[in-house]
């Protein structure tokens, strides 16, 4: 059965008071039970995430056991196959030799072109164009053989120049050289392909052993660790996690790899050394603003850490503890105002979704990742293509469409009135039973302002049309754009109605502090984020799992 990314729920109560109970705990006991109690927990969710990789063992066998059969075997064979077929090479070298070499005990004398023709007839392995003219070749070597023992016999003082001179010697000798050289290196090769398995299999310290298979593309590795980490600590059971959860944690852990490098290093080696002084604070203010979180939320966010660590000094992980619980309720501060929580499509009701934003933004992209997630959450879904002036727009929404199983309105003549397509839309999600109507809009600059009363008509048609569809507008922003993205935000905010924002491409940015800055000094909140260009690369936003990979990890 497939996730449902619509209806996830994380116990943020439950989540806060466990780290309350976590961080204070450790600030009353004193050093060695704190010390005590560290691998305690990190016993426990080691354990948790035993337990949560073992059930996802169990769904995947359940459902694609067939198709895992059939990849496991040919995986493990292609390497056994390119060591076999290189294996029978030197077999074949071993085995002529030595069948020469038991002979030469007893028939040395009586049969001494045998020992000459059979390491000549392995030569066509070598060059086999010699292998038209192998009489001619023995007997140019037999006739030396000879001469060599005629001369031995009769003078002494030839025996020193005479060493290099069996040629049948020289060659067995070079043959045996070339074949312990080729036996070295499929030795090599072949202790290579097991000890990366063993080390796949084998448990690092802080990491347990898993019985059973390994699930193909999800290893038991620090990432799934801190995946299900992240998991747990929002009040998840082992048996409810699924595979797709694991995935894009890992994913938008990845994504935010290069904003945690250039920041979490900076804040952990300022945080944890006590009060903060003028060098400090200049330090993390120079870190915060380079990761792009604004002024205004650079500033609040160094007023309170400066007052509590005048409170007290707290050590480094209970003081970057305390900085992720100022992140998160930063991030959540819309949803206390005016905002709800739940940005889920209403079952048996149409909801229309308008997507907006700038050029090159990613708004086609990220509409064809929604509707193939509410496609999978058992949604009616709808795409209407009313971005009907970029070239071959519609012809990307229908692709878009294709790959999310979801059908597509559009209006065949080029550069046609949006506002009639989005008519049309509403008009066929109504007669169809749709609940979600995705609506496709031309990219336009917050500065053009025709553009944006166009951009506001839609809106009215909407509302005039579907007076008792639930309306969300929605603004697509790059995250690589940085601090212009809150230009953009304001603008079209004034035209719309915007009831959040969608992050895009936090995978390739060093500035994913952006989200901090939007929702500080714009009050809204971020409803997806994306970390990838694949289909499954957008999913819900949740502050607690973007600040701990923003922080933790």
């Amino acid at each position: 059965m497939v996730f449902n990314w619509f209806r996830r729920q994380f116990n943020e109560k439950e989540q806060q008071q466990e780290q309350e109970q976590a961080i204070e705990p450790t600030a009353k006991q004193p050093e060695s039970e704190a010390e005590e109690t560290t691998p305690e927990v990190a016993e426990d969710y080691l354990n948790w995430a035993k337990a949560a990789y073992q059930n996802i063992q169990k769904q995947q066998v359940s459902t694609p056991e067939a198709a895992e059969a059939e990849e496991e075997p040919e995986a493990e064979l292609e390497p056994e196959a390119e060591v076999e077929s290189a294996e029978p090479e030197a077999v074949e070298a071993e085995v002529e030799p030595e069948a020469e070499a038991e002979p030469e005990e007893p028939e040395a004398e009586a049969e001494p072109q045998d020992l000459v023709t059979e390491p000549i007839a392995s030569e066509p392995l070598v060059a086999p164009e010699e292998a038209t003219e192998p009489e001619a070749v023995p007997e140019e070597v037999i006739e030396p053989v000879a001469a060599v023992a005629i001369e031995t016999s009769e003078p002494t003082e030839t025996s020193e120049p005479e060493a290099p001179a069996p040629a049948p010697v020289s060659f067995l000798a070079r043959s045996e050289a070339e074949r312990q050289a080729r036996m070295q290196r499929l030795e090599e090769t072949a202790v290579e392909a097991p000890v990366e398995e063993d080390f796949r299999r084998t448990p690092t310290p802080g990491q347990v052993e898993i019985e059973g298979t390994e699930i193909p593309g999800l290893a038991f590795d620090e990432g799934f660790l801190w995946s299900a980490e992240v998991l747990a600590a929002q009040g998840r059971r082992a048996d409810e996690v699924s595979i797709e959860e694991i995935t894009w944690l890992q994913k938008l852990r990845q994504g935010l790899d290069r904003t945690r490098r250039s920041l979490i290093n900076q804040l952990r080696a300022i945080v944890g050394q006590g009060p903060l002084n003028k060098a400090a604070v200049m330090e993390i203010e120079t870190a915060l603003l380079q990761a792009d979180v604004g002024v205004e939320a650079t500033d609040l966010i160094i007023e309170a850490l400066q007052q509590k660590l005048k409170e007290e000094a707290l050590p480094p992980a209970e003081a970057i503890a305390y900085l992720k619980k100022i992140l998160r309720e930063m991030l959540d501060r819309p949803f206390q105002e005016k905002y709800n929580a739940n940005f889920v499509p209403e079952k048996e009701t149409l909801n229309i979704w308008v997507i907006a934003g700038v050029n090159g933004a990613g708004k086609t992209t990220t509409i064809g990742k929604i509707a193939h997630l509410s496609k999978q959450s058992g949604y009616k879904t709808l795409i209407a293509a009313a971005d009907t002036f970029r070239a071959a727009a519609v012809e990307q929404v229908k692709v878009w469409g294709n790959r999310a199983d979801v059908e597509v309105i559009a209006n065949p003549v080029k550069n046609s009135d949006p506002a009639a397509v989005v008519f049309d839309g509403i008009s066929a999600a109504m007669a169809r039973g749709t609940e979600l109507l995705l609506v496709d809009t031309a990219g336009r600059l917050q500065n053009k302002k025709n553009l944006m009363d166009e951009l506001a008509k839609i809106r009215r048609i909407v509302d005039r049309k579907a007076p008792d569809a639930v309306v969300e507008s929605l603004l697509v922003l790059d995250a690589t754009l940085g601090q212009n993205g809150l230009r953009q935000a304001q603008v079209f905010s004034e035209a719309i109605n915007l009831s959040g924002v969608i992050l895009t491409k936090l995978d390739g940015t060093a500035k994913g502090g952006i989200a901090l800055a939007i929702v500080q000094q714009m009050g809204l909140p971020i409803r997806f984020i994306g970390a990838g260009e694949g289909i499954e690369d957008l999913r819900p936003f949740s502050s607690y799992e973007f600040v701990e990979a923003l922080i933790g990890g």
